[in-house]
């Protein structure tokens, strides 16, 4: 009897101002990520820029053979960045209501969501950096 009367103790627990400190933890810890993939896929687009202006200061057309997907790949990150932004407010503020309503239920779809955006990302990169496909 004293087991269930913890249990149900351990149940109503309301949430201080830690829970939503590490929400807000969280939250920044999702835009540090979303402001990483801006940037990534900013720094994708301009190296292209880079390499093409190199190659025609150094007078070298071979250089400039290439896919020139470059550009939409770094749309897609900088893309995927603002997504992430997007969904981790939205995850943020549904937290913030969980938290202040005592009934919190974990998601896991922001998780899922960005790495599966970065595993894309990722095969994106490698095929556009294999030689000859």
């Amino acid at each position: 009897m004293e087991n269930l009367y913890i249990e149900s103790e351990k149940s109503q627990k309301t949430s201080g101002p830690a829970d939503h400190l590490a929400n807000e933890r969280t939250f920044l810890a999702w835009i540090r990520t979303s402001i990483a993939l801006m940037g990534f896929g900013f720094v994708i687009v301009k190296f292209a820029l880079f390499v093409r202006q190199i190659s025609i200061v150094l007078d070298k057309k071979e250089v400039v053979q290439g896919k020139n997907y470059s550009a939409i790949i770094g749309i897609i990150m900088v893309s995927m960045g603002a997504i992430v932004t997007t969904l981790a407010y939205l995850r943020y503020r549904n937290i913030e209501k969980q938290l202040n309503n005592n009934a919190y239920f974990p998601s896991k779809l922001l998780s899922v969501i960005v790495t599966f955006s970065i595993v894309v990302g990722s095969i994106l990169l490698v095929l556009y950096l294999l030689p000859g496909i």
